[in-house]
């Protein structure tokens, strides 16, 4: 069953959860999330953002972690001059607006020319090549992309890859996501205070999947596709 990232209200929970009740409103990192009811463990889930109606909060679980893990593995703090590989992605439009809410002083993100609007909406700056080395890295797309990365940081442990674990080897960092109920409140926490944008591509039924997988394997997508029952 395909789908990772869902939002919903508890219908039930078993008796060891002590977060949740039934009625609340919740969005999660969840397998099989296409399903009509799904089960998700109590790490993994946290309360929807108020600010974020149902369709946003169900396209930022996986995302969102995905980028806010990858920014802390890399030490994203104050000052620091961060670039986002994709930035016009799904985790790549997340990743810029977490990467100002660490306290970068500037974000540059690479995405094809008809993005570049939107990334200066988000507050990123486009760009083909950095014109001289960035402190932070981020590549969410792996190949050329991974030694891309480890070419413009400073210091090469802090390129960071979310896709090749080849990066390693040549001192950066690889870091898959995981799925965090502390990683999710604290993404609801920055959506609540008006810092975390959604960007919603396309919202389709539930019963336009397939359609869905075809739009996303051209590559033509910005931010997130978001089905609905």
């Amino acid at each position: 069953m395909p789908g990772r990232e869902v939002a919903g209200v508890v219908l039930a929970h078993g008796p060891e959860v002590t977060g949740f009740v039934v009625g609340d409103e919740v969005y999660a990192w969840a397998e099989g999330a296409y399903a009509e009811r799904v089960t998700v463990p109590e790490r993994a889930a946290a309360h929807k953002p108020a600010g974020l109606t149902f369709v946003e909060a169900a396209a930022v679980p996986r995302a969102a972690v995905t980028a806010l893990q990858a920014l802390r593995a890399a030490g994203t703090g104050e000052g620091d001059v961060v670039l986002i590989h994709d930035a016009a992605s799904g985790p790549g439009h997340f990743a810029v607006q977490i990467a100002r809410a660490l306290g970068a002083e500037r974000v540059l993100g690479t995405a094809p020319e008809a993005d570049r609007d939107f990334l200066r909406e988000l507050g990123a700056e486009p760009v083909d090549d950095p014109m001289e080395p960035v402190d932070v890295a981020v590549d969410l797309v792996g190949g050329d992309t991974t030694a891309a990365a480890l070419r413009e940081v400073r210091d090469a442990a802090r390129a960071v890859s979310t896709v090749n674990p080849a990066i390693a080897a040549a001192g950066g960092r690889y870091v898959p996501a995981e799925p965090s109920a502390a990683d999710l409140r604290w993404l609801a926490e920055l959506a609540d205070r008006g810092r975390l944008r959604v960007a919603l591509h396309r919202e389709l039924p539930l019963a336009e999947a397939a359609d869905a997988h075809r739009l996303l394997d051209t590559g033509h997508v910005r931010g997130k596709l978001v089905l609905t029952p």
